[in-house]
């Protein structure tokens, strides 16, 4: 799953990156340890017909259309398991239609260990910006108040993974980044799979528990018990 992600990147780069126009709403800082609930950036096709790529602020967290009042949801779902998306009510609509890529420098996943759970920060080895896949829903309610949501679409962990957790987000390279926004749901489904690229993780402070924490040291590593590592020399923090 994800739970935890961080996002760097200055809105003129992750326009360049995405080709996409940044809208005036979003607004964007450095965040080291974005959580459930929050406006996250999206990138997704323009609502409009024949609209071109935008970036959004999306909360995060997906509020069904037929919601009555989305203050009283306890946990919108925040992730959306990949096997079955098609399936789900909840999910099936906005993936047949409203599929979003949602940035990230990395993401938080964490380890069971004897006295807790240690979190490890993992990101792409070659330090580039990861690209989740994603899906939105637009919820209105009678009064005309409108919220856009999203959730990460997940899938089985990889190989290197697996040690960490069972399950990893859908990461998609930049040659998939059209055809996740614009392809038909059946060609859609078939990128959801596990991450193929190398990615690197190392351990990280349990600061990072507290949503309440933002800043740079989240994602400094630290040495960590030998039982937390999951891979042996020399590739200790490869994944």
């Amino acid at each position: 799953m994800c739970g935890r992600f961080s996002l760097t990147l200055p809105a003129d780069a992750m326009g360049r990156l995405f080709g996409a126009e940044v809208a005036g709403t979003l607004r964007l800082a450095p965040r080291y340890n974005i959580a459930p609930s929050q406006p996250i950036a999206a990138v997704r096709r323009r609502p409009e017909k024949g609209g071109g790529r935008e970036i959004v602020p999306l909360r995060w967290g997906l509020i069904p259309v037929w919601t009555r009042d989305p203050d009283t949801l306890d946990r919108p779902p925040i992730n959306a398991r990949g096997e079955t998306i098609l399936a789900k009510p909840m999910f099936r609509d906005a993936f047949r239609h409203r599929r979003c890529l949602i940035p990230a420098d990395g993401f938080y996943e964490w380890q069971k260990v004897p006295g807790g759970k240690q979190p490890w920060w993992i990101h792409r080895a070659d330090g580039a910006p990861l690209a989740f896949a994603g899906i939105w829903e637009r919820w209105q309610g009678r009064d005309g108040r409108v919220i856009e949501s999203c959730a990460i679409v997940t899938t089985e962990a990889n190989d290197a993974m697996r040690p960490l957790h069972d399950r990893m987000p859908v990461i998609l390279d930049i040659g998939r980044f059209g055809p996740w926004l614009e392809a038909s749901p059946l060609e859609a489904a078939e990128m959801i799979e596990p991450y193929r690229g190398t990615l690197a993780a190392w351990p990280v402070s349990r600061r990072v528990n507290d949503p309440h924490r933002d800043d740079a040291n989240l994602v400094e590593p630290i040495a960590a018990p030998a039982i937390a590592k999951p891979l042996s020399p020399p590739e200790a923090n490869l994944l």
